[in-house]
């Protein structure tokens, strides 16, 4: 299973992004092959509007099926996220990556 963080860093002990769209960066982990891939996602402060919806759309692309974040999504964002079956787990704004992980598998984080 993937699951994608968003992140103010690049490791797993990096702050959790408590943003959604204009997270600074994705960390996903894949689960089956133990392996972790991050996407830079700065550029996305450039843009006036529509960064929730375009952040989707970039799960999806990513082959994300849980997104774990700490506010959540705003409401385009979420609608967009509603057609995709990506679970969305929220509350994990004031931990690092690993301990939204370890609150994620201990059934901790909230399901948005």
């Amino acid at each position: 299973m993937k699951i994608i963080f968003t992140t103010k860093g690049t490791e797993w002990e990096s702050a959790m992004d408590p943003r959604f769209g204009r997270t600074e960066f994705f960390l996903i982990f894949d689960e089956e092959t133990d392996s972790v891939e991050v996407y830079d996602n700065r550029a996305i402060e450039n843009e006036a509007h529509g960064a929730g919806p375009k952040t989707a759309q970039k799960l999806t692309e990513y082959g994300a099926e849980v997104l774990i974040t700490g506010n959540g999504p705003g409401g385009n964002a979420a609608m967009a996220l509603q057609t995709t079956g990506i679970e969305i787990r929220v509350g994990a704004g004031d931990m690092t990556v690993r301990g939204a992980y370890e609150a994620y598998k201990a059934g901790k984080l909230k399901k948005a």
